[in-house]
């Protein structure tokens, strides 16, 4: 009884371990998890403008009348897909990527002064390089690597390494960072980790997650009217076309209030330079905990916010320094009419 096997389950592994060869990434259940879903919502849209191509005769002769109607539809309908696959695909932004393009300038920095100060040498003259400033700073800063000297340089004075480190991954972590244990890495400035999407929101795709919310958005309203045109048109006539329509239509008014809720609270910490995790965990984080709900230390003004947010971030690493107390108390001063004629706001 010992050496018995069942044919069936070796061929059925046999099986399984040759698909995971063809497709590295069923071999990995979060991976399967996350392709599972992304198939899922795909087969969603496909199904919800499907019917609509199906069931609606009007629409078919709309398209036919006035081309452009549904060519616009379809074209948004590819646009959200491409948008989702797009975010889905992009980096949040990781710490350990900018680490290392840090400590790489670093290296091409140093070994570009070497070169010129060999030439200079040759030359007849030579360059002293003199680090000025250096005296305040403590002893260990000299065998810190360049990308601690850099964070340490975006805490107040005095704070300790191990304060910022990450427990899970041993990096130093900058302001606004925070450790995914769904990913295993730590994000610049981290948002949450989506699930439907399958990838952190950080710094570096959250203007794209931004964008598919939008399109998403308007995709689910434009359908909507669509079957509301139907119904008004068709009511009554075929029970089971009704039952259809009626229920894809109350699914679809659903994700539409969960789509209109996260796109306009999505819009608010954009405005405001915060972050979901930031927002829920407020109390919890070190550098948040004292300061008021009702002040926003990294906001620089509505319209510098949006504009660091859609056309600034040129570079995915991008890192910021924590307020100083008077600037925390200049944006804890509440607004005056001469503050609004400056637009202080913006």
């Amino acid at each position: 009884m010992g050496g018995f096997c069942c044919p069936a389950r070796d061929t059925w592994d046999q099986a399984g371990g040759r698909r995971c060869m063809l497709l590295p990434c069923l071999s990995d259940p979060a991976r399967r998890s996350s392709l599972s879903l992304k198939v899922a919502l795909v087969m969603l849209h496909i199904v919800f403008v499907g019917v609509l191509f199906l069931l609606d005769r009007e629409l078919i002769d709309k398209t036919r009348k006035i081309p452009w109607y549904t060519a616009l539809y379809l074209s948004l309908f590819v646009a959200t897909l491409a948008q989702y696959f797009f975010t889905a695909g992009s980096s949040p932004g990781y710490v350990i990527d900018a680490m290392r393009a840090a400590n790489e300038t670093h290296s091409i920095a140093v070994k570009t002064l070497m070169t010129s100060k060999q030439s200079a040498s040759r030359n007849g003259s030579l360059i002293i390089s003199v680090e000025g400033g250096q005296s305040g700073k403590s002893i260990s800063r000299s065998n810190a690597t360049p990308w601690t000297k850099l964070v340490m340089d975006l805490y107040p004075p005095g704070s300790s390494v191990r304060s910022w480190t990450c427990t899970y991954c041993n990096i130093v972590q900058p302001p606004r960072a925070k450790h995914c244990h769904d990913c295993d890495k730590c994000v610049l400035q981290f948002d949450h980790h989506c699930v439907w999407l399958g990838t952190c929101i950080g710094q570096g795709n959250h203007c794209r997650f931004w964008w598919y919310i939008l399109e998403e958005t308007a995709l689910c309203i434009w359908t909507g009217i669509l079957y509301i045109s139907y119904l008004k048109a068709n009511f009554s006539r075929a029970w089971w076309k009704d039952g259809i329509v009626i229920l894809l239509l109350a699914t679809l008014s659903i994700c539409l209030v969960f789509l209109l809720l996260l796109l306009l609270f999505h819009s608010y910490i954009v405005l405001t330079n915060q972050t979901t995790y930031e927002l829920v965990r407020r109390r919890r984080i070190p550098y948040l905990r004292g300061i008021p709900e009702r002040v926003y230390p990294f906001s620089k003004g509505i319209c510098t916010n949006i504009y660091n947010f859609c056309c600034a971030r040129s570079s995915l690493y991008t890192i910021e320094t924590l307020p100083t107390t008077r600037e925390l108390e200049e944006k804890s001063k509440p607004y005056t009419c001469l503050d609004v004629l400056k637009c202080r706001c913006c």
